[in-house]
């Protein structure tokens, strides 16, 4: 950047390279909106007022608003490689995206950090980092690497490293664990965020002493006011599966406003290109009553501010040149966008060249399950037995929890369709051990076949339910065949499935491809049939050990509220 031209612009002394003009400026600083040229020089916002440019674009009224911050999103679980998803959710009007990449990071770990970072460079907004604290997310799930202190630091040097990402093992925090405090404490005074469902009391003012300092777990309206008055900025979340923003909105008032931040974390490719990304939560918002100048705040400078982005979040004088156009405050229909002053987005769809991916050889080839067969999935029983059964919730990833007695039949306890109780198994693919964890579930309804997926958060093995063994191991054989993603079985038969060769994680085809994959997954679901809306976004967190009731990995069953390994069978 030069400096001093980018202040002859401003002063008018030199003409800018572009003029948007006759937009209505949606001012997240001073809370107004308000008319004027917007001059742009070299990426940057020279100045605001009446301007001349070499090129000068008349919006014609349109509201002109920063561009979008998504405060909290795991790329990985759009199932789209960093590119692709980029120039989806440009197009929302998002300009910058704060990514936790533990996902990859599970699978590759300080190499699946670095690889997500090289995907980054060119894509049409800015994607930074906070580095993934919890790699495995706590010692009941088995990943392809373990992440200690020692082993992030170094990456706190990369420009786009913000801090440290959500550290799940609240409980290791509270309990004063050394490695858990040495990777808050290395980050000096970088932003933490922080991950702590259902965490009060005493245990809460421990963990936000430790200098966490966000939380994107809340559920309740009760649990953010708590958090908030320990200091906690709040992450509302609404994102494929775990959609809080009905919940937590009537809390934001505007003695608070500064204290909350729009974040998707989870999101898959089908609900991005139906429902939008950060301009969804805007939308719902606005629909809910909010003001739309406190929506965009909420969108824009609350999270620059809070992960240090000097340079966003704001349409505003040596800001980044990063700005939507919506048609209208109350549909929020992006037109156009802007990325450091260039145009990146029309009428919802990208017009940036496209970029590839860097290279993912040392991405894929990720399956490395040891040989398992049916009988890897056998429950031996004497006779009839009381199981612990987890009880899967719609639209949460946390579970419940209930006890009910499974009849053996030829020595084995088995699912039991007409009371919605399938099988689970979790099969370890990093490592090749052979370990198979398998429980029983409901809330499915699959009346025959099974699902599979190596999205398993967060170790992401490969994690498979169904009503019989045989369709269970032809689903997660698939898998492993076609190097991860979703598969669908009936009858001893694939009815569909979706390749993610990336990690197990990632597709390697663009957005529109992927989702029609994701449209036969779907039709083939109907023929399980299941009851949920996303059926394998709610199997992909059935593994994760560290938000309750009861969840399962490859070591078995965790009771999570314990916070310990317990029995499959009851008592």
């Amino acid at each position: 950047m030069n400096l001093k031209q980018l202040v002859d612009v401003g002063a008018g002394r030199r003409e800018a390279d572009l003029v948007i003009r006759g937009g209505k400026i949606v001012n997240v600083l001073s809370m107004e909106i308000h008319d004027g040229d917007v001059a742009i020089f070299d990426g940057r916002i020279a100045g605001i007022g009446d301007y001349k440019g070499k090129e000068t674009v008349d919006v014609k009224g349109q509201y002109l608003i920063p561009g979008l911050i998504d405060g909290h999103v795991h790329i990985e679980s759009s199932m789209l490689a960093v590119p692709e998803f980029a120039r989806v959710v440009s197009a929302c009007g998002t300009a910058a995206v704060v990514t936790d990449p533990h996902e990859i990071a599970n699978v590759l770990g300080v190499d699946g950090i670095k690889y997500m970072i090289e995907s980054s460079n060119g894509v049409p907004l800015d994607v930074f980092v906070m580095l993934s604290s919890c790699v495995p997310a706590s010692h009941f799930e088995s990943a392809g690497a373990t992440l200690m202190a020692k082993d992030l630091q170094p990456l706190l040097d990369e420009p786009r490293v913000l801090g440290l990402a959500e550290m799940m093992n609240f409980p290791g925090v509270v309990m004063g664990d050394d490695e858990c405090l040495a990777k808050v404490a290395m980050t000096g005074p970088k932003p933490v965020d922080g991950h702590a469902p259902g965490l009060g009391g005493k245990g809460l003012c421990a963990y936000a002493a430790s200098g966490i300092g966000s939380d994107h777990e809340c559920t309740t309206a009760e649990e953010a006011a708590e958090k908030l008055r320990m200091g906690m900025r709040i992450l509302i979340r609404e994102g494929s599966q775990a959609r809080n923003l009905d919940a937590l909105l009537p809390l934001v008032k505007p003695e608070t406003l500064d204290r909350f931040i729009f974040v998707t974390d989870d999101k898959t490719v089908d609900d991005l290109l139906i429902e939008g990304h950060i301009d969804h939560l805007v939308r719902r918002a606005i629909g809910k009553g909010m003001a739309p100048l406190h929506a965009v705040r909420l969108a824009t400078c609350n999270a620059a501010n809070w992960f240090g982005l000097k340079d966003h979040g704001a349409i505003a004088p040596g800001k980044f040149a990063s700005i939507a156009c919506v048609d209208d405050l109350k549909t929020f229909k992006v037109t156009h966008v802007w990325h450091r002053g260039t145009l990146v987005a029309e009428d919802g769809c990208c017009i940036a060249p496209a970029t590839s991916a860097t290279s993912s050889k040392q991405a894929t080839g990720t399956m490395n399950a040891a040989a398992f067969d049916a009988s890897s999935f056998r429950v031996p029983a004497d006779g009839d037995a009381k199981v612990h059964v987890i009880e899967v919730l719609e639209d949460r990833i946390d579970t419940e929890r209930s006890v009910e007695t499974i009849a053996a039949a030829n020595g084995e306890l088995q699912a039991d369709p007409s009371r919605d109780l399938a099988k689970i198994a979790v099969i370890e693919r990093h490592h090749a051990t052979g370990r198979v964890g398998v429980g029983f579930v409901r809330g499915f309804g699959f009346e025959n076949g099974a699902l599979a997926s190596s999205v398993a958060h967060d170790a992401h093995n490969l994690v498979v339910a169904g009503t019989n063994d045989q369709d269970m191991h032809v689903a997660a054989k698939r898998l492993v065949e076609i190097g991860g993603g979703f598969c669908i079985a009936q009858d001893g038969k694939v009815l569909a499935d979706v390749p993610l060769p990336i990690g197990g994680l990632m597709s390697d085809v663009d957005a529109k491809t992927l989702d029609a994959q994701f449209h036969d997954l779907r039709d083939a679901a109907k023929r399980l049939p299941s009851k949920l809306r996303h059926p394998y976004m709610a199997l992909a967190f059935l593994s994760l050990s560290v938000i309750g009731s009861l969840k399962i990995t490859d070591k078995g069953l965790v009771d999570v509220d314990k916070f310990e390994l317990i029995d499959l069978v009851a008592g």
